[in-house]
Protein backbone atom coordinates (compact mmCIF):
# COMPACT_ATOMS: atom_id res chain seq x y z
CA UNK A 1 0.00 0.00 0.00
CA UNK A 2 1.20 3.47 -0.83
CA UNK A 3 -0.10 6.83 0.31
CA UNK A 4 0.89 6.52 3.98
CA UNK A 5 3.82 8.95 3.87
CA UNK A 6 6.48 6.73 2.33
CA UNK A 7 8.97 8.26 -0.10
CA UNK A 8 10.01 6.76 -3.43
CA UNK A 9 13.37 5.57 -2.07
CA UNK A 10 11.59 3.58 0.65
CA UNK A 11 9.37 1.93 -1.96
CA UNK A 12 12.43 1.10 -4.10
CA UNK A 13 14.18 -0.41 -1.06
CA UNK A 14 11.17 -2.60 -0.25
CA UNK A 15 11.12 -3.83 -3.85
CA UNK A 16 14.85 -4.63 -3.69
CA UNK A 17 14.41 -6.46 -0.39
CA UNK A 18 11.50 -8.48 -1.78
CA UNK A 19 13.42 -9.51 -4.90
CA UNK A 20 16.43 -10.45 -2.75
CA UNK A 21 14.12 -12.67 -0.68
CA UNK A 22 12.87 -14.45 -3.80
CA UNK A 23 9.49 -12.72 -4.12
CA UNK A 24 8.39 -12.40 -7.75
CA UNK A 25 4.78 -11.17 -7.45
CA UNK A 26 3.94 -7.63 -6.33
CA UNK A 27 0.69 -5.78 -5.75
CA UNK A 28 0.72 -2.02 -5.15
CA UNK A 29 -2.48 -0.19 -4.20
CA UNK A 30 -3.61 3.08 -2.66
CA UNK A 31 -4.03 3.08 1.10
CA UNK A 32 -7.59 4.07 1.97
CA UNK A 33 -8.36 4.94 5.58
CA UNK A 34 -11.01 2.38 6.63
CA UNK A 35 -12.23 4.33 9.68
CA UNK A 36 -11.30 7.48 11.58
CA UNK A 37 -9.49 5.25 14.09
CA UNK A 38 -6.97 4.21 11.42
CA UNK A 39 -4.00 6.17 10.09
CA UNK A 40 -5.05 9.00 7.78
CA UNK A 41 -4.20 9.05 4.08
CA UNK A 42 -1.03 11.08 3.54
CA UNK A 43 -1.61 11.58 -0.19
CA UNK A 44 -3.30 10.09 -3.21
CA UNK A 45 -0.84 8.50 -5.63
CA UNK A 46 -1.53 9.33 -9.28
CA UNK A 47 -2.26 6.67 -11.91
CA UNK A 48 0.97 7.72 -13.69
CA UNK A 49 2.94 7.05 -10.49
CA UNK A 50 1.36 3.60 -10.21
CA UNK A 51 2.36 2.87 -13.82
CA UNK A 52 5.90 4.07 -13.12
CA UNK A 53 6.14 1.81 -10.06
CA UNK A 54 4.93 -1.12 -12.19
CA UNK A 55 7.61 -0.50 -14.83
CA UNK A 56 10.30 -0.18 -12.16
CA UNK A 57 9.14 -3.37 -10.42
CA UNK A 58 9.36 -5.38 -13.64
CA UNK A 59 12.84 -3.96 -14.28
CA UNK A 60 13.89 -5.15 -10.81
CA UNK A 61 12.93 -8.73 -11.64
CA UNK A 62 9.32 -9.21 -10.54
CA UNK A 63 7.47 -11.65 -12.81
CA UNK A 64 3.99 -10.24 -12.11
CA UNK A 65 3.02 -6.75 -10.96
CA UNK A 66 -0.44 -5.34 -10.33
CA UNK A 67 -0.22 -1.62 -9.60
CA UNK A 68 -3.19 0.76 -9.54
CA UNK A 69 -5.13 2.84 -7.03
CA UNK A 70 -7.66 0.09 -6.34
CA UNK A 71 -5.32 -2.91 -6.50
CA UNK A 72 -5.56 -5.28 -3.56
CA UNK A 73 -3.80 -8.61 -3.13
CA UNK A 74 -7.03 -10.39 -4.11
CA UNK A 75 -7.71 -8.03 -7.05
CA UNK A 76 -7.87 -10.25 -10.18
CA UNK A 77 -5.88 -12.84 -8.22
CA UNK A 78 -6.86 -15.77 -10.41
CA UNK A 79 -5.90 -14.01 -13.64
CA UNK A 80 -2.72 -12.59 -12.11
CA UNK A 81 -1.55 -15.97 -10.84
CA UNK A 82 -2.07 -17.49 -14.27
CA UNK A 83 0.06 -14.70 -15.79
CA UNK A 84 2.65 -15.26 -13.07
CA UNK A 85 2.77 -18.97 -13.83
CA UNK A 86 3.29 -18.25 -17.52
CA UNK A 87 5.95 -15.63 -16.81
CA UNK A 88 7.81 -18.02 -14.48
CA UNK A 89 7.77 -20.71 -17.16
CA UNK A 90 9.06 -18.27 -19.79
CA UNK A 91 11.86 -17.14 -17.48
CA UNK A 92 13.01 -20.75 -17.04
CA UNK A 93 13.44 -21.29 -20.79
Amino acid sequence: MVGLGEDKQEVMQVMDDMVAAGVDFLTIGQYLQPTRKHAPIDRFVTPDEFKSLEVIAYSKGFHMVSSSPLTRSSHHAGDDFEKLRQNRMSAQK
